[in-house]
């Protein structure tokens, strides 16, 4: 789990909070001890995916089971201070690559930092898109025109967009429109009255 991105919780139709993972699994906690039958799902803002917690036990428990403490330091495991992220090469990354051999380390090093600076508005879009679909199948599936709304979304038609969810419940609506803030051509947020 990535405790710097951001979660939101929904219980039924209705958002119980948006934050940090402690700070929602606090409050989704919270809304289960003062009597909440609905179920609760958890979101992850920036892919749109639903995110599944063992919620036994006392809130502690369940936080010691998503942030497991770290391993201390002793004999048999070194501490060599090396971060590392995951690269992923394309076929013409590779395509390249192999027409400089000699330099390779370098060579990914800065492909590394031009894909890192070249994230295209484009990219942006179809990624907001694409968590905003997740999202809504996740949780909307049931709802008045969810069909008409997904094509439109899809097809990036945000008059017809808006049109369809004019009628779904506030909290789903603001939660897409600030999910697709990056996916509109206008930096606008839909009016729904």
């Amino acid at each position: 789990m990535d405790a710097n991105h951001s979660y939101t919780a929904f219980a039924g139709f209705a958002r119980i909070a948006t934050g940090d993972l402690r700070t929602v699994l606090s409050r989704v906690w919270e809304s289960r001890g003062s009597g909440g039958r609905e179920p609760v799902l958890v979101f992850d803002d920036q892919t749109g995916e639903q995110v599944d917690f063992d919620l036994r036990g006392t809130l502690e428990e369940v936080l010691a089971r998503v942030f497991p403490p770290t391993p201390r330091k002793g004999p048999g495991r070194p501490s060599l201070g090396v971060a590392c992220k995951e690269v992923c090469l394309l076929p013409r990354h590779w395509a390249w690559l192999e027409r400089q051999p000699k330099r390779a380390s370098g060579t990914i090093r800065r492909l590394v930092e031009a894909a890192q600076k070249s994230d295209s508005r484009g990219e942006q879009q179809r990624r907001a898109i694409e968590a905003a679909g997740r999202f809504m199948w996740s949780l909307t599936g049931n709802l008045e025109g969810f069909e008409e709304a997904s094509r439109a979304l899809y097809a990036g038609n945000w008059a017809a967009f808006d049109r369809c969810v004019a009628s779904w419940p506030e909290d789903i609506r603001e939660h897409l429109a600030a999910m697709l803030q990056p996916g509109r051509h206008t930096g606008e947020r839909p009016d729904y009255s």
